[in-house]
Formats: C-alpha cells, structure tokens, sequence
C-alpha cells in the first residue's frame, strides 16, 4: 500500500505512526496538495491528504478513517479500542486533536497564502482560541492510556501529531503554559518510538 503524504503533515504523521503501531508497512509517496496535476485530486476528490491507495479497492482518506482501516486490517483492537466507552473516548481524543490542528493549519495558511494586508486578525485569534482551549482541555485530562493492543490508541497518536505541529510551525510556545502535556509527551515519545522517526526536520 502507498501513502500519500507531505513530510511535515500532522495528518500525514498520524497515518505513520498508525501503520508502524499496527505492523503494517506503507510505501510513502510524497503528493503536492497546491499542484493543480498532482493526482492527490483524482485519488481524493478534495485535493487533500493523506490518501491511502490500496491494489485492490479505492482509495481511502481521511486520517481517520484511515486509522480505523489500519485498526481492522491488523485485526481490531490494535490502535481503536474495540467498544464502549474506551473506544468513545479514544475517538472523542482524536476528534478534538484533529481539531486543534485544523485550527494550526489555518492559521499557517493564512499567513503562507494571503498577502499581509488582507489578513484577518479576528480569523487567526479564532483559530488561535480553538488551539487554545483544546490545549486547557487535553491538560486537565490527557487520553488515558490502555484498551488497545498497541502501546497507544488513536487519540494518543492525533494528540501526540497535534502538539509535534505546534513545535514544528509554532516554535513550542504551547509547552509553556502546559506542563501536564509536555510531561504527556514526554510519556508518549518512550513509549512510541515511531512519533521520532516520524519527526520532520524542516
């Protein structure tokens, strides 16, 4: 199988970690997401990565769902806990540190792509406070490890890639206000050797 990725995608990164957590192995193949040629649009109508290209069927995206794709394909349980409220919980994580780096994406975004003149102030200080206020919320209560085969589940991976983009694109200055998180973070990296191989050096 082939991912479509860029080397400094959090998404991109969470695929990664997911495959190697799993035992699965996946070629990389880099896709420019602003080439109008790039054939990332035919494989995702959207133009946006990762895409998980498969021999045998179509094309899957987004990082979640290419998780649970990953999760069934080593058996169930790997990285998704396998029911109740572990697996809410796993999948609640995830969709919150998908969120956060949304809101860090479009925040780069703004300032990579409109010139400085017509760039809105009360758009980046909402994204900022969606940042913000999922960083308050992961601090009073990380994922809770466990429920899972592998040493982590899908939440710990986003929220682990969520904070590894704020280092890259945002100096760290999260880690400031956050011990909790980094001492998380901390945890996360020993137990998960694949968040530092995966790490772009940008």
């Amino acid at each position: 199988m082939k991912l479509r990725s860029s080397p400094a995608s959090p998404f991109g990164r969470k695929a990664k970690i997911g495959a190697a957590l799993c035992g699965i192995a996946l070629e990389i193949e880099p896709a420019d997401t602003t080439d109008p040629k790039d054939s990332v649009r035919a494989q995702n109508p959207l133009g946006k990565i990762p895409v998980l290209l498969r021999d045998d069927a179509a094309p899957l995206f987004d990082s979640r769902v290419i998780l649970d794709y990953l999760d069934a394909e080593a058996g169930g349980g790997c990285i998704v806990p396998a029911g109740g409220e572990p697996r809410f919980a796993a999948l609640t994580a995830q969709a919150l540190a998908d969120g956060l780096m949304d809101a860090a994406l479009l925040q780069v975004y703004e300032v990579r792509f409109r010139p400085e003149q017509i760039r809105s102030p009360d758009w980046l200080a909402t994204q900022a406070g969606k940042v913000e206020r999922a960083l308050a919320a992961f601090e009073a209560a990380p994922p809770a490890a466990g429920n899972v085969s592998a040493p982590a589940h899908v939440g710990e991976i986003a929220l682990a890639c969520a904070l590894g983009y704020l280092d890259l694109r945002f100096e760290g200055a999260w880690r400031a206000g956050h011990p909790g998180l980094v001492s998380w973070l901390n945890s996360f990296a020993a137990r998960v050797p694949a968040f530092e191989a995966t790490r772009f050096h940008g």
